[in-house]
């Protein structure tokens, strides 16, 4: 249900709060090595965070990407909204434009509870959350 791009931006995110007790600023690089993803992508999707104030960021020489204690607490849902939009918990699962509970498409009533749980779970899932099973070995971004 979310893109690449998108997953690639959570990873970004639980990344640098993983990162946050150390005041270290990470690069475009670094972000895009630790995660396995492309640089470019890595980069173009930073840009999205900072500008919906999910991450920061700093210029020259000791600047870089980073995420304070405020943003820690923001729901993952924040994230997938800056990069995909709020239409992956609106869409049909079998792609059509048309479906609705009054035109339904074969699968309708069964993925929308599917899809509703997926909202509820990234709107109740916070940075802080993801980054815990990361900092404590249980969980991994590669």
């Amino acid at each position: 249900m979310l893109s690449v791009t998108c997953k690639t931006a959570i990873k970004a995110v639980v990344f640098l709060a993983s990162k946050i007790d150390t005041d270290n600023k990470a690069s475009i690089k670094e972000i895009a090595d630790d995660i396995n993803g492309s640089e470019h992508t890595v980069g173009k999707l930073l840009q999205k965070l900072v500008k919906a104030n999910v991450i920061k960021s700093s210029k020259g020489p000791t600047g870089g990407f980073y995420i304070n204690s405020k943003q820690m607490q923001i729901a993952i849902i924040k994230i997938i909204e800056a990069i995909d939009g709020d239409a992956v918990f609106k869409e049909c699962g079998l792609g059509l434009s048309t479906c609705s509970s009054k035109r339904p498409c074969p699968i309708h009533n069964d993925y929308k509870k599917v899809r509703d749980q997926f909202e509820q779970f990234y709107k109740n899932k916070t940075v802080a959350d993801l980054c815990k099973t990361v900092n404590n070995g249980s969980g991994f971004l590669v």
